[in-house]
């Protein structure tokens, strides 16, 4: 069945915006629990923008459901997982003035390296994730790196759905569509898991969850958006009955 990871970095970026204590991204994740998430996503970033150690650490230990730990493919970065040891930890490359990640992980440029990062994460025995653009090139490396899941870029998806007037039936967002179904496809021919996510909100998602054999979704600024008038507890409600409905739909079909 599919589940919904919902990302509370901006949580912590509006903390940071006052350099204060509140909003508290624990108190965060617990509302988040409540309204029916199945995991909570964190990026531990390298310049600490928003998310930070503390942060993390107090997740690890106060949280009931799965922790996501996005990051950056550093000795730092692996080492921090390690201790902390997190249900799964995501590889995604990280740019000091982007403002969020802009593309996929390049595996096939870095695959050694790449592959050593898994390698320290395996021996923890925390479940490994790369966030990686819909292309059979990546798709190949990671499951050569030792990859157990392969989050698909939805970006290139979600920005069709828009241009083309927010409709799933235009053709450029249909052939987006397509690449996130066909690159969902190989990654489970390869034996991992097949995740998505980026820019998803609530009106783009359901052709995505709609997907065959897709197990996660990662959502986190539209969740967070919509939280500020209505609350966090009722925006992630209301993302989890989106995709269940649309995951139950295409279940039906099948």
């Amino acid at each position: 069945m599919i589940e919904l990871g919902v990302n509370i970095d901006h949580v912590a970026t509006l903390r940071q915006a006052r350099r204060t204590w509140e909003p508290d991204p624990v108190w965060a994740a617990v509302e988040a629990h409540l309204g029916g998430a199945d995991g909570i996503t964190v990026h531990l970033r390298e310049d600490r923008r928003h998310i930070n150690d503390d942060d993390v650490r107090r997740l690890r230990e106060l949280t009931q459901i799965k922790l996501n730990l996005e990051m950056a493919a550093t000795d730092e970065m692996v080492s921090i997982a390690c201790r902390l040891k997190p249900e799964m930890a995501m590889l995604v490359p990280e740019g000091r003035q982007e403002i969020t990640t802009e593309g996929g992980l390049d595996i096939v440029a870095q695959e050694a390296r790449l592959r050593a990062c898994v390698a320290r994460l395996n021996d923890a025995g925390i479940t490994t994730s790369v966030f990686i653009d819909a292309e059979a090139a990546q798709i190949e490396a990671a499951a050569r790196i030792g990859a157990a899941v392969c989050e698909i870029h939805t970006g290139p998806y979600a920005h069709a759905f828009h241009a083309g007037g927010r409709d799933a039936s235009c053709l450029v967002a249909r052939a987006e569509l397509v690449r996130v179904c066909s690159a969902g496809e190989a990654v489970r021919a390869a034996g991992m898991r097949f995740n998505a996510g980026h820019a998803l909100n609530y009106y783009n998602v359901q052709p995505i969850a709609a997907l065959a054999g897709i197990r996660e979704l990662h959502i986190g600024h539209s969740i967070v958006s919509r939280a500020l008038f209505v609350g966090l507890r009722a925006a992630v409600a209301e993302m989890k009955r989106l995709i269940r409905e649309a995951a139950g739909i295409s279940e039906k079909t099948l």
